[in-house]
């Protein structure tokens, strides 16, 4: 199953209908989850990944979603080891957390544009750490990591997107996700090889045994947004604002580093190879601050008062960068 979580000022079917997630999950045969934020709790539809009690384990929108994942596995009777989540920008950041918090609940992860997790705990500092200023140290962001759940076990694999275009969410973001994964991975060395996907920069960390556990894309030239590649034989979604066909599917190459659906080759350009230095149940009730607006399987023969004292700052910063008219 596929968590997905749209950014500001988008819903859960528009998402859907522009990332081309769901014809994906028709070809392939998994299923998809689409949790939409509520203007009750966020009037630009932003999921608060920047309030601590909204990204906190068992708490607030976390929780909420985290219950929407359990329901879907226990009624459906889906596979506990192949859940994944994905998000763009504000959804983005909300993955982070999601995997942060529950990295027992995840096989893998692809935030696009987003930001890492922790990295702000109010709305001010926000919009600073989506400029590029300040923000916790690699250590500080893998610290955080470490003390979000009591996780063991395996972590979840994880792939980031960024545009190098983007006036939103700066560059710079992306490498602090990497930087906050690498720690728990093992691979604080440099990327294990390069590739040229669809003309786009493709960077992988893998452990020893060669299993690929980071990929990082940079998409040339691109503003804020989820790449697309809507034309073709392999083409999915629809170009829409903050959707952008810029003729690489994130879509299809999440889900085929995930082993959900085939990719095709890339065209290799190989680094020097750097050795990796280590490696409730129903009924559930999802809580009212984010509601399960979509849920999308295969066909079976296929494969308040304190909300308004934030809305005008929100909606300014968010015109200012654009996403708002």
């Amino acid at each position: 199953m596929v968590v997905v979580l749209h950014g500001c000022t988008q819903t859960a079917d528009g998402y859907d209908h522009a990332s081309g997630w769901s014809k994906l999950a028709a070809e392939q045969g998994f299923t998809l989850l689409f949790p939409e934020q509520q203007r009750g709790n966020n009037p630009n539809l932003c999921f608060n990944w920047f309030v601590p009690e909204d990204v906190t384990r068992d708490r607030g929108e976390a929780l909420s979603i985290r219950q929407m994942i359990e329901a879907m596995v226990t009624r459906h009777s889906l596979d506990r080891r192949r859940v994944f989540i994905t998000g763009l920008s504000a959804g983005g950041a909300m993955a982070t957390a999601m995997l942060a918090t529950y990295p027992d609940v995840f096989a893998g992860g692809a935030i696009i544009a987003g930001l890492a997790y922790g990295s702000a705990s109010t709305i001010p500092q926000a919009f600073d750490r989506m400029r590029g200023h300040g923000g916790p140290s690699k250590t500080g962001l893998q610290q955080r990591l470490s003390a979000a759940s009591p996780h063991e076990g395996i972590w979840p694999k994880i792939s980031i997107w960024q545009g190098t275009a983007d006036n939103t969410v700066a560059s710079s973001n992306a490498d602090s996700i990497l930087a906050q994964w690498q720690g728990v991975h093992g691979v604080d060395a440099g990327p294990t090889r390069k590739e040229t996907v669809d003309g786009h920069m493709r960077k992988v960390w893998c452990d020893a045994d060669g299993n690929e556990l980071i990929e990082t894309y940079t998409i040339a030239g691109m503003g804020h947004g989820t790449p697309l590649k809507t034309s073709g034989d392999d083409g999915l979604g629809v170009a829409a604002p903050f959707m952008l066909d810029v003729g690489i599917s994130s879509t299809r190459r999440i889900a085929g580093f995930w082993g959900l659906a085939d990719a095709s080759e890339p065209d290799l350009e190989k680094a020097p190879r750097r050795p990796a230095s280590g490696t409730a149940l129903l009924p559930y009730t999802p809580a009212e601050n984010v509601r399960a607006a979509r849920v999308a399987q295969p066909q079976p023969d296929r494969r308040g008062d304190s909300v308004k004292s934030v809305s005008k700052v929100i909606e300014d910063a968010l015109r200012a960068a654009g996403l708002m008219r």
